[in-house]
């Protein structure tokens, strides 16, 4: 999320706009940008309505659970249900038209789209 605001100028000299989703209660979405200093939206999908739209949600096995809960974890408390699920990370470019341009998805949430490659494609856009 760091690495976007970085850039926050860039995306909006090219007329972008940048929000992200997040399964947390509304409170938790925004206590999160606010600690971050983030200057875009944070929105939260409660019950992951949204990440489940796109394909993207999957439920922790129990032992995974078991450790989230040992580590102080509360998903139940930050995403106000009982599910144990979490989205999967991803990041979508999608046009005016609403067509989706770039979809970059990788499981292991430490992987997320360099903000140059973000920066490339919403270039081309522009310039189309």
């Amino acid at each position: 999320m760091r690495a976007y605001q970085e850039v926050l100028q860039e995306l909006d000299a090219l007329v972008a706009a940048l929000v992200a989703v997040s399964p947390e209660l509304p409170d938790g979405s925004l206590t999160f940008a606010e600690t971050q200093g983030l200057g875009f939206e944070v929105l939260s999908d409660v019950g992951n309505r949204v990440a489940r739209d796109y394909g993207l949600v999957w439920k922790l096995p129990p032992p995974l659970v078991d450790l989230y809960r040992e580590r102080g974890i509360d998903l139940v408390a930050a995403n106000g249900n009982e599910a144990w699920e979490l989205p999967i990370p991803a990041t979508f470019v999608i046009d005016r038209a609403g067509i989706v341009r770039l979809a970059f998805v990788d499981a292991d949430y430490r992987n997320r789209l360099e903000p140059a490659d973000l920066l490339a494609v919403l270039d081309g856009l522009a310039r189309a």
